[in-house]
């Protein structure tokens, strides 16, 4: 009876307990399976604006100047990065009057790799024209969201180039709300000049009164076309002066954005950073429940190492008290 005393006591013994249930935990790593689960994904359309405006220098990152482009790119990256996996996004540019899709939706966990990259190549020279006709393209982009059954991220500064016309915005066709998603209004709210650059990509220095459309003359003069400086019904209605303005100039239209997303039934933001587009989407995006699960495989492993190292370390640490307590004494 005496020999299995100890036998007993190791047992019992707190180090032995310690070990047996890291033991425990280790084994459950290699069969319990994981949970499975359900959660708020999105599908999502991502259109950028890639026209000359959104080169305009009017944030910073790392205390350096950075583009309207380049913040938007940021900002889409991050968002893509915090997307529940089974959740999926296609991409798309904007550019003269109209979207152009580079890729249907695709998984943001499986295809993170592509899909980042791709965001993260987004670049102006991909532009096939240089105007930018917002709202034309902004409503193309809601129709082909519509089409992919996906909700709709518009990144745009919202400088319509040429201007609008007297008559104003043109009206939108669509059904209102029938596409949810978010306009994002990129661009600082004081006017910049935008860079302008040579038939090698080079830049070149910025574009001045002149290099630039000041008005809109297609369709009727505005109403005090009489007024002006050579106003002539037939030959000059809209006078023979030079139009003036600050169209070389930019900043985000906000009001022009706003106006759209109320024809359009979206949501607005302004892009203040990479993190900025997260909460206003999630309000203004459709909940689609993706399939998920809890690998609870780490969570088990990690409290087995504990428990070895617990074990192990006891020892040490009561003999370390014992002596310092017999110091005091």
């Amino acid at each position: 009876m005496r020999l299995g005393l100890p036998w007993r006591r190791n047992l019992g013994g707190r180090r032995f307990q310690a070990l047996a249930a890291a033991g425990l935990l280790a084994l459950a790593t290699f069969l319990v399976p994981p949970l499975r689960l359900s959660r708020d994904g999105m599908r999502l359309l991502a259109v950028v604006d890639i026209t000359g405006s959104m080169n305009v220098r009017d944030y910073a990152a790392e205390g350096r100047p950075e583009s309207r482009l380049e913040a938007a790119k940021a900002a889409l990256r991050r968002l893509v990065a915090g997307l529940p996996c089974g959740s999926q996004v296609a991409l798309g540019l904007f550019t003269e009057r109209r979207p152009f899709l580079l890729f249907e939706p695709v998984e943001v966990c499986a295809d993170f790799a592509p899909l980042d990259g791709a965001i993260a190549g987004l670049d102006w020279r991909m532009a096939w024209e240089a105007d930018s006709r917002v709202a034309a393209g902004l409503y193309r982009a809601v129709a082909m969201a519509g089409d992919l059954d996906a909700d709709l991220v518009f990144v745009t500064d919202g400088q319509e180039a040429p201007p609008l016309p007297s008559s104003g915005t043109p009206p939108f066709d669509g059904r209102v709300g029938a596409v949810r998603g978010l306009i994002v209004g990129a661009g600082g709210y004081a006017l910049s000049p935008i860079p302008k650059f040579n038939d090698r990509g080079r830049e070149a220095g910025f574009y001045a009164e002149t290099d630039v459309q000041q008005e809109n003359r297609f369709g009727p003069p505005p109403a005090d076309a009489e007024f002006r400086e050579g106003y002539n019904p037939r030959n000059a209605p809209f006078g023979n002066a030079a139009a003036r303005g600050t169209e070389h100039l930019s900043s985000v239209r906000e009001g022009h954005l706003k106006d759209l997303a109320d024809r359009t039934g979206l949501a607005y933001a302004h892009l203040d950073g990479p993190a900025s587009l997260a909460g206003p989407l999630v309000a203004a995006a459709t909940p689609r429940p993706v399939p998920g699960r809890l690998d609870l495989r780490p969570f088990l492993g990690a409290a087995a190492l504990i428990l070895v190292l617990a074990a192990f370390a006891a020892g040490p640490l009561r003999a370390r008290h014992g002596r310092l307590t017999l110091r005091k004494a």
